[in-house]
């Protein structure tokens, strides 16, 4: 079992280190091709090289590529939980000044401390809470919304030190249960029209009258105002919920990933597209020609969920879950999750909870 536990810890470790710095990511930024590196090392392998993922070696844009904001609170997120969780065995949960138990959290030296620490002069006036208490309110500003440790005190567990065996070792494990709010998607600036505002975690737009300077890349939108998601969908199942809030003027779906940037087509699904429409008090399936949809309220939050594998696109209404629309189609190529307005109020990609559970033995 304790090899099984170790293993989960490894095969979750994995999932937040660089493949270049073999350590957790540090400042993560993302690349068209969806690999995610420390900027740092990336600087340094174009420093050296041909520009170009050191993963897949795909050709990467002359744009400097975007900070990946959700990687990079879970990294802080898990930084902060080991160091709270850093000293193993008897001494995880003893002070080594006193012997007494690490049961508070010093919120001034960001440390455990024990009873008879508080009482020092080295914490007397510095505010302490219970150390459970502090894990479960460290939160980030952008997506950590809880952090808890439990510890399971195992007996009896043996261990080796150079020749000689030392029975009866308590040893404990130590899990980390991370409880994130993550945006399931994020915007590619690469691809966004000169005229949309991203914010900067990439995962909000608005139109501005006044164009930006962008960089003339062939994957941007110049005709309209349109931007699609980082990562291209290819199979499965996906789904993000949109807060379309004051905008009056918007489209929300996915489009095929060969879609032209440089012509001003409609979206209908004979061009790739298969979206749901809001303009002028109306809401329409952008279907040949648009379908006008009759509803109660006009909805604030847009669910759109994909399922490659079975060819839908719908359209729910979050409020009480009503389908608004689905599209049916034998899809052939990669999708991205589209998005286009006209408006100067935002359309927010919503984040969604994730938990994860990590084991430190």
């Amino acid at each position: 079992k304790a090899s099984q536990l170790k293993s989960l810890a490894f095969d979750f470790g994995k999932d937040l280190t660089c493949p270049v710095c073999c350590d957790i990511f540090t400042d993560p930024v993302l690349l068209s091709c969806s690999h995610s590196f420390c900027r740092g090392c990336l600087k340094h392998c174009w420093d050296t090289g041909i520009r170009e993922c050191p993963v897949c070696r795909k050709k990467a844009s002359k744009c400097n590529p975007p900070c990946n904001l959700a990687l990079k609170n879970v990294c802080e997120a898990v930084l902060q939980v080991r160091k709270l969780s850093s000293v193993e065995g008897e001494d995880k949960v003893n002070c080594i000044l006193h012997g007494e138990k690490l049961k508070l959290f010093c919120l001034n030296d960001k440390q455990p401390i024990c009873v008879v620490c508080q009482l020092s002069k080295l914490h007397k006036t510095h505010d302490c809470s219970p150390i459970d208490e502090a894990l479960i309110n460290m939160t980030s500003s952008n997506t950590l919304m809880c952090i808890k440790v439990t510890c399971d005190e195992l007996t009896d567990v043996s261990y080796l030190s150079g020749k000689y065996a030392r029975p009866n070792k308590r040893a404990y494990h130590c899990f980390w249960h991370i409880s994130c709010l993550l945006a399931p998607i994020t915007l590619d600036p690469n691809t966004a029209h000169p005229c949309l505002i991203l914010s900067d975690d990439l995962t909000s737009l608005h139109y501005s009258k006044q164009p930006s300077v962008c960089p003339d890349n062939p994957e941007r939108f110049h005709m309209s105002a349109e931007v699609v998601g980082m990562t291209a969908l290819g199979s499965g199942s996906h789904h993000w919920v949109v807060e379309t809030g004051s905008n009056h003027d918007w489209l929300l779906g996915v489009a095929s990933m060969s879609v032209p940037r440089n012509t001003e087509i409609s979206a209908r699904p004979k061009n790739g597209f298969w979206t749901l429409c809001f303009r002028d008090g109306d809401l329409r399936a952008m279907t040949s020609p648009p379908s006008p949809l009759t509803v109660s309220r006009t909805p604030k939050q847009v669910k759109v969920q994909l399922d490659y594998n079975k060819g839908t696109v719908s359209f729910f209404d979050t409020t009480d879950n009503t389908l608004l629309y689905a599209f049916t189609h034998s899809f052939t190529e990669p999708l991205f999750p589209y998005f286009y307005t006209q408006s100067s109020h935002p359309l927010q990609i919503l984040p969604e909870r994730v938990l994860v559970t990590m084991l430190r033995q």
